[in-house]
């Protein structure tokens, strides 16, 4: 005899498992605009590639006989997969089942498929709807007992953002660990209008008297906004698809090294516009995204981080399918100047890519550090010198292309100045300790008193020190290694790419994303 029955069993359990919270709850839960977990898992991985671990793990119930009655399964679910063909932990927090209360939560399963990420050297993602097993009020009267606060697998979060890319992707309202396990990420996505983060919700605010609708309080407007989340997007499925996307310039772990796609972009590619993209005039702004779009792999950049710390922007990329770190000025956001939130921004991006060990190349237009009263309120020089530090200790390959400006202490954060430059400067580079226009009329105010005509002394002033600061008579002290033709940054950021890779040990790697 075998175990035919047992069998039987085990799969009569994992029917009721794929219920989920039931029908009713599960109608409820797309009722809102919102999938369910299991579909969510389905549509984040490859096709067929997911295998659930502990899938008939939950509460059960047992008749008069001691037979199985009626089950009901944890709140959360996760497995293996495969992501582009890479094996992955997923997991999903299921809203259905107590609305991811901790009374429906089996701790033990969440820290197992935590502690699977770095055990195992494999990327995380995290969908996260609800508490995400945090506590509940009403669950105190069941147990008859209250406990001093713990945050259960939190070494092991701890331990995946030093190891693993970690994603994490709020999926609807996720407030205390739900919200603490979305922050805790490399890489975090809400969805629009369906997503909201906060320590506590809208119930808990009005004890403070802040009466707000979840939107209002937590919703993606605010925290990609302040750096909190670094993604909006406009549907789960889009935020599935920037994921995936994501995690296609990483390495597994930081044991391994990311991968090389198949490039059909020449490495030689010379892009006319770029000639004339960075106007004559100072104060005229340009587009450094196309400046990117020019000069990477066509199609190949993947911003992060749009729409906070904007003075700065943080991508990945790829050179002859090599993949990159990238950190260039926005000239269109402030004039390019690091405030306080762009500074955290580079210090955390650079922080990755040092962690992942991928290249940088730094596309460099900033006039220094924000001026004035807020940014002295907001700690600019504070987080400015912290941005400042990462760049200075960062080990990987380090490439700095100067487009324009690079003035001041900021400007100097170009690279660590006291190694080896890999950089590059256009014809329009312009730089020092600070803009001639901030510091010529109180300089020379004396000489330009006592002029018959002071404007025209003054504009005979600004002539002689624009000769003075021609990027030709920088090079001739070799203060900056070389001048190029725009036109000429892709074919030598590929070069770049390619002596990079081979420093970090890697010659012809090639795989299909």
């Amino acid at each position: 005899m075998g175990w035919e029955k047992e069998l039987e069993e085990l799969r009569a359990r994992e029917v009721l498992a794929e219920k989920m919270g039931g029908e009713e709850k599960v109608a409820r839960q797309h009722g809102q605009g919102k999938l369910d977990a299991r579909e969510r898992i389905k549509r984040l991985v490859d096709p067929g590639s997911f295998r659930e671990i502990g899938k008939i793990a939950g509460k059960a119930s047992y008749d008069s006989n001691l037979s199985l009655e009626d089950f009901a399964p944890s709140n959360f679910i996760f497995g293996r997969a495969n992501i582009n063909g890479r094996p992955v932990v997923a997991s999903a927090d299921d809203f259905t089942v107590r609305g991811g209360a901790a009374d429906a939560a089996l701790h033990r399963k969440f820290i197992q498929c935590e502690k699977m990420a770095h055990t195992m050297g494999l990327p995380l993602i995290r969908m996260i709807d609800g508490t995400g097993g945090g506590g509940s009020v009403k669950s105190l009267e069941d147990m008859g007992f209250t406990y001093v606060p713990v945050s259960p697998g939190w070494e092991d979060i701890v331990k995946n953002l030093e190891t693993v890319p970690v994603v994490a992707l709020a999926l609807g309202p996720t407030a205390g660990m739900g919200a603490a396990r979305t922050v805790a990420s490399h890489y975090s996505i809400m969805v629009k209008g369906l997503s909201q983060v906060f320590a506590a919700g809208p119930v808990v605010a009005a004890q403070i008297g802040e009466e707000l609708s979840k939107e209002a309080l937590g919703g993606s407007g605010i925290h990609t906004r302040n750096g909190v989340v670094d993604e909006e997007v406009a549907s789960e499925d889009e935020a599935f698809a920037v994921a995936r996307r994501f995690l296609s310039y990483l390495p597994s772990s930081v044991d391994t090294l990311a991968t090389r796609t198949a490039c059909n972009d020449p490495t030689d590619r010379r892009d006319e516009k770029l000639i004339s993209i960075v106007p004559r005039e100072d104060k005229q702004v340009y587009s450094m995204r196309a400046v990117m779009e020019a000069v990477f792999d066509r199609g190949s950049v993947f911003e992060m981080g749009k729409r906070w710390g904007r003075a700065a922007i943080t991508a990945f990329a790829r050179l002859d399918g090599w993949p990159v770190a990238v950190l260039a000025s926005d000239p269109s956001y402030l004039g390019g100047s690091w405030e306080a939130l762009t500074s955290q921004k580079v210090k955390r991006f650079v922080e990755m890519a040092g962690q992942f060990r991928l290249p940088v190349v730094h596309l460099v237009d900033n006039p220094g550090f924000m001026i004035g009263l807020e940014a002295e309120r907001s700690g600019t020089i504070r987080y400015g010198v912290e941005a400042m530090n990462v760049v200075y200790k960062a080990t990987v390959p380090w490439a700095s292309v100067i487009v324009r400006r690079a003035y001041g202490i900021a400007g100097s954060a170009m690279s660590n100045g006291e190694r080896f430059q890999y950089r590059f400067a256009w014809p329009s580079g312009d730089w020092g300790s600070l803009p001639i226009a901030g510091g010529l009329e109180a300089a020379y105010k004396s000489e330009i008193a006592a002029a018959d005509d002071p404007a025209a002394k003054l504009e005979e002033i600004k002539a002689r020190l624009n000769a003075v600061t021609s990027p030709f008579r920088t090079a001739e002290k070799f203060n900056v290694e070389d001048i190029i033709d725009p036109r000429d940054t892709r074919p030598l950021l590929c070069e770049f790419a390619g002596l990079a890779w081979g420093k970090l040990g890697v010659r012809r790697q090639i795989s299909q994303p």
